[in-house]
């Protein structure tokens, strides 16, 4: 009778083989993580989803159409306390700035009645575009966004060079947008 070795059997070279092995994947792995967050680092900074804006007015805008202008893009809510909170300072950043060039979308989400945002438009006397994103085809468009507020701040190249969720930093969103408005197209 003749007996095999099992494959589950393994013999010393094999187990010699198998640890010299593990270095090269370590390696292989460590190349390929590095590769990517490298790449990530210089990679060409992400550009603004197509993407079409219904204002209250019902005219529409398209990032196309604001190319060649750095912009906000702010998805936001009336329900939402945070928004509430941070609309006067959005407003004092877009007098700010809108003198030199900065355009600015205030993007309601889906589930915000449009009778709501007409009203908080009207009455804060909203100095900037407004648009209702009735179908939810910005806020997906944008990497399906669904906290608020979420703001984009967008360069003349049409890349996004930022993304708060939250209320952003003042004094940060105003060096980078200083920095964006003083570069040419």
């Amino acid at each position: 009778m003749t007996t095999s070795a099992s494959p589950a059997m393994s013999t010393p070279t094999t187990r010699a083989a198998q640890r010299k092995l593990w270095p090269v994947i370590g390696a292989v792995v460590l190349v390929a993580v590095l590769g990517f967050f490298g790449y990530r680092a210089i990679a060409p900074a992400n550009a603004a989803p197509p993407a079409t804006f219904t204002l209250l007015s019902g005219q529409k805008i398209s990032t196309a159409d604001l190319k060649g202008k750095v912009y906000l893009v702010n998805f936001w809510a009336t329900s939402c306390t945070t928004c509430v909170k941070e609309m006067p300072e959005m407003v004092r950043t877009y007098d700010k700035f809108k003198g030199k060039g900065l355009e600015f979308v205030a993007v309601a989400m889906s589930y915000d009645p449009p009778m709501y945002v007409m009203n908080y438009a009207q009455t804060r006397q909203l100095p900037f575009k407004v648009a209702m994103d009735s179908d939810g085809a910005a806020a997906k468009a944008f990497g399906e966004v669904q906290l608020t507020p979420t703001t984009f701040v967008i360069d003349k190249d049409g890349h996004i060079l930022k993304r708060y969720v939250g209320e952003p930093e003042w004094d940060a969103l105003h060096k980078l947008l200083d920095d964006a408005l003083a570069k040419a197209v």
